[in-house]
């Protein structure tokens, strides 16, 4: 399957042989970076898929253009018992993300150059695949995510991303500007830099290419980097939603959710979301998935990369959605703390909330577009027991009646239905965040 031309292809292969990406430290670590840890779990997607919590042990991943390593060392620490090969085309890239696991210790870790068009040579099957920062170079990014499904596992889990057209314009345009002064017909290097360098430099702050794209970054420690990766980057290319869309189907594969679907809600672009105008209002309520998140870019193209999960389709399992459980789903259900939130940190944190009887601002361990989410002490209480293990809710239920025995209105003793609801609600919201796993027991 022929994903890459082969000219493009060896100037891609240089191009990361020489400047290996990312230019992370090998002795840096992502273990304290919650945010990235949650994203690259496979409890994540496969709860947002199946509304069940999956148990990484013994899963089998692949870091498909693993790079330096970075993100597969993050897939290590992500997935707690998982497997681990990293593949790339950049022999050098390769052999730093074998020293870069090394280092950390990580021994289930195996890697290998090789191509994602090659990926069936490795004999091996896989539950999750990351694909980080790479599909958006293949000439047919359906080609790419058809040869990932040929290795993937039934009910495999895909992540994958492609920069966006319309955030990314300007940057299209600067490299296309370069291409025309001749600075990317072989990889290039240090005269290539220094010569984009000082274009973007030498004009004028009015002019729009500088405007939109250039900032002090390109100056700092890291200049080089960046101009490899935004203005000098071969076989780069923007795509839309429906570009996206058109992928999956050809590839047949089935879209499951974006990675950070928070920062997707078209609802959250309009003042009042509750008085929509009258087009908005009526037509909503009956447009797909797909529609809405392409009406989101073209109001707001804020994501630099359109960042997915996907897999073969008709394989996600049947559920209720957490919003239309009735009392008895709840009565039955059982609640976990994410996995990535069970850290010394948070725990000693929570535990000081508690006993100060302090909020506890959980955004500032997970961001989860929920910056503003602040817990009660009293509520944080909860957390306690989801430290150790999963809970029943109706065992959540009878701890907040030891906590608050008495209505702090009444003085009466707190109900078992005003304490069901409160503790349903405290919940609900934190489900619908990201923070807490909810399964419906049958």
């Amino acid at each position: 399957m022929a994903v890459q031309t082969s000219e493009l292809l060896e100037k891609i292969r240089q191009q990361f042989d020489s400047a290996p990406y990312p230019r992370i430290p090998v002795e840096d670590s992502p273990k304290d970076n919650l945010g990235l840890l949650y994203f690259h779990s496979l409890i994540t997607p496969y709860y947002q898929r199946n509304q069940k919590v999956i148990d990484t042990k013994d899963k089998v991943i692949l870091d498909a253009g693993c790079g330096s390593g970075y993100k597969s060392l993050t897939l290590a620490l992500a997935n707690p018992g998982a497997k681990v090969i990293g593949v790339d085309i950049s022999e050098q890239s390769v052999k730093l993300a074998e020293q870069r696991l090394a280092y950390h210790g990580i021994e289930n870790a195996e890697f290998r150059v090789c191509g994602v068009e090659n990926l069936a040579s490795l004999g091996m099957s896989f539950d999750y695949i990351n694909c980080d920062e790479l599909l958006y170079l293949f000439p047919s990014p359906a080609a790419a995510l058809k040869s990932m499904g040929s290795v993937l596992n039934p009910e495999g889990i895909i992540r994958s991303n492609l920069h966006c057209a319309y955030q990314r314009a300007s940057l299209f345009r600067a490299q296309e500007l370069f291409k025309t002064m001749g600075l990317m017909e072989q990889n290039p290097r240090e005269m290539e830099i220094e010569i984009a360098t000082e274009t973007m430099k030498a004009l004028r702050d009015v002019v729009l290419l500088k405007a939109r794209t250039w900032d002090s970054s390109y100056e700092d420690e890291k200049a080089e980097e960046k101009m490899l990766m935004n203005y000098l980057f071969q076989g780069d290319k923007g795509y839309t939603i429906r570009d996206m869309f058109a992928a999956f189907k050809d590839a047949d594969l089935e879209f499951v959710k974006m990675v950070n679907w928070h920062k997707w809600n078209l609802l959250d672009l309009f003042k009042e979301p509750d008085n929509l105008p009258a087009y908005w209002a009526m037509s909503l309520p009956e447009v797909s998935e797909e529609e809405k998140l392409y009406l989101f870019e073209l109001l707001h193209p804020m994501h630099r990369l359109i960042d997915f999960w996907c897999g073969h389709p008709n394989q996600a399992q049947s559920f209720v959605p957490v919003s239309e459980w009735e009392d008895s789903d709840w009565k039955q259900a059982k609640v976990h703390l994410h996995p990535q939130l069970k850290t010394p940190n948070f725990r000693e944190e929570l535990v000081k909330s508690v006993t100060s009887l302090k909020p506890f601002a959980i955004a500032q361990f997970l961001s989860l577009n929920a910056e503003d989410l602040i817990i009660d002490s009293l509520m944080a209480h909860c957390f306690i027991p989801l430290l150790e293990q999963p809970q029943s809710m109706t065992s959540l239920v009878e701890r907040w009646k030891q906590i608050r025995p008495l209505d702090p209105i009444t003085l009466q003793p707190t109900e078992d239905e005003q304490a069901f609801y409160l503790i349903r609600q405290f919940l609900s919201n934190l489900e619908t965040s990201g923070y807490i796993l909810l399964e419906r027991q049958p």
